[in-house]
């Protein structure tokens, strides 16, 4: 059987990632400059072979729509794809939409009475929790929960399958928060970037985390635009 290994990727830039908004289950499109960024990723992965058997993402508008890109530069438009809403961000509740400075660097901190920084995942959720006035918020347990129970489902299907490549588009807080719950000496304060990859094996009904936040794949893509403006020069 072949090693199931889950290529994580954030989606592409969108209008509430450039102007500073907290982006739970609400939702923005990307912006052009996201949509570049999302197609240098594609061409990335294409230039380095990889294949993928299946995808995967939230039900997210932004999710759907940098899956749709990268399985179109990678030439795979083609293999199943399922959307999952267990992957999908955090629910920031009545706080979603707002600014993220003043969620994370105001509201939090004055209400845990603790600098960011030291606020752990769970500290955060419930933070959120208490200060979310629609109760639309989830708790830690009901969170974390989801989250795992998105991920591992997605590597069981691909062992079941015989193993090989996922890929799956979800979101920063989200894929950060599974990438502790599999390994908790992973930093809080990974800031993944749009576009980026992280990867993850799956074999013997364990996890192992390959690579975190890696943007080799867009700055090769990036280079190949590039090629190609100079070719047409």
């Amino acid at each position: 059987m072949t090693v199931t290994k889950l290529y994580l990727v954030r989606h592409g830039k969108t209008m509430f990632n450039t102007i500073g908004r907290a982006q739970g289950w609400s939702d923005t499109p990307l912006t052009s400059e996201g949509e570049t960024g999302i197609k240098e990723l594609g061409l990335g992965l294409e230039d380095a072979g990889i294949t993928f058997k299946e995808a995967f993402s939230s039900d997210s508008g932004r999710t759907l729509q940098t899956m749709e890109i990268i399985l179109k530069e990678c030439h795979q438009e083609n293999i199943p794809y399922t959307r999952d809403k267990r992957i999908r961000e955090w629910c920031f509740g009545s706080l979603d939409g707002g600014y993220d400075g003043e969620l994370f660097n105001g509201v939090l901190p004055r209400v845990l009475d603790k600098d960011m920084s030291q606020l752990s995942y769970q500290e955060m959720a419930e933070g959120i929790r208490q200060v979310d006035t629609a109760n639309w918020a989830e708790s830690w347990e009901v969170l974390s929960h989801r989250i795992w129970d998105g991920f591992h489902a997605i590597a069981e299907k691909m062992e079941s399958l015989g193993g090989g490549n996922a890929i799956v588009v979800s979101h920063g807080m989200t894929i950060g928060t599974f990438l502790w719950l599999v390994d908790h000496n992973t930093s809080r304060s990974l800031g993944l970037d749009n576009g980026s990859v992280s990867v993850l094996s799956y074999e013997n009904g364990q996890f192992k985390i390959e690579s975190i936040g890696d943007m080799s794949y867009r700055h090769r893509g990036r280079e190949i635009l590039q090629e190609r403006e100079n070719e047409e020069e």
